[in-house]
């Protein structure tokens, strides 16, 4: 089921809801300039079989609004978005799971709207700076030059086919080298977003957005939610220690590997990270009580 969600001013969002409708609400939480689109139906489906899944596009992306030129905003406004998803869609509690700046935002929720949140999943990210002892890292520290080389022309104007073989060579050099990389899968996943947004253009918006507001990462050693991390090993903009310093942040949280995962979703590393997940969020449900639809 779709449907849009009204932000605020003349910002609407895309959403759509699938799997068990009495399950617990799961929120996905996608990453940088990416459509809700972008998260492989089969972990979707997967998902499902126990959960009320939501997924969305964030601002400038997919069949949301577009106009980050006319109403330019930071990447903290995008967690609000997450929150507004729910508003809009009568959920009080949701398990969210984020994944690259998906899980930054879903951070930032753990830390303003912990009230809002079952647990929370984080994968293929960085902890706020700030965190630990003597301050983590900045996000991104040392990255592929191959990937900054494409980052620089994320941007650029390109044909339909063009911009599509630069979004595959992009997902081959995020997958790293430890698990096969199919180049056809996300050959259709990238023409599945083409097509679902509409146009193939790529305005960048998330990586112009204002940075101010992610100096949190001290704030982490007060969360309570339950909070599972997940360690991609091959993850070329967040390999390890990356997932361990966001786990040693979070009282209580739990670190798990996934074997050769990197920072795309392919097929070898959909059914572990799907299993991963929700044995987390099954043991928060048992614990919680929190079955039914609205997550109350």
């Amino acid at each position: 089921m779709e449907c849009y969600v009204d932000v605020s001013g003349d910002v609407r969002l895309w959403v759509e809801q699938s799997g068990r409708r009495e399950g617990s609400p799961l929120l996905l939480v996608m990453g940088a300039n990416s459509s809700g689109v972008a998260w492989p139906d089969e972990l979707v489906a997967r998902l499902g079989e126990h959960h009320r899944v939501v997924r969305y596009d964030h601002r400038d992306t997919g069949r949301s609004t577009w106009a980050f030129d006319q109403q330019p905003y930071a990447v903290a406004d995008l967690a609000r978005d997450a929150v507004a998803v729910l508003d809009g869609l009568g959920i009080d509690r949701a398990h969210v799971v984020g994944m690259s700046m998906g899980g930054t935002l879903a951070q930032l929720l753990l830390l303003d709207h912990p009230d809002r949140l079952l647990s929370a999943t984080i994968l293929a990210t960085a902890v706020l700076e700030g965190a630990g002892p003597d301050g983590a890292p900045a996000p991104f520290g040392d990255i592929d030059p191959r990937l900054l080389a494409l980052w620089e022309r994320l941007a650029d104007p390109r044909s339909r086919e063009e911009e599509i073989a630069f979004r595959v060579e992009h997902w081959r050099l995020l997958n790293g080298d430890e698990v096969p990389f199919d180049a056809d899968e996300f050959h259709r996943l990238e023409e599945h977003v083409v097509d679902h947004t509409g146009r193939h253009d790529n305005p960048a918006a998330h990586a112009r957005a204002d940075q101010s507001g992610l100096d949190r990462g001290a704030e982490l050693a007060s969360v309570a939610v339950p909070t599972l991390v997940v360690e991609a090993p091959a993850d070329p903009i967040n390999p390890p220690p990356s997932a361990a310093r966001i786990a040693d942040a979070i009282p209580g949280a739990d670190l798990v590997t996934i074997p050769g995962m990197g920072h795309a979703l392919g097929s070898p590393v959909v059914v572990p990270l799907a299993e991963a997940i929700l044995e987390h969020t099954r043991r928060v449900d048992v614990t919680d009580g929190s079955a039914d639809a609205t997550g109350r």
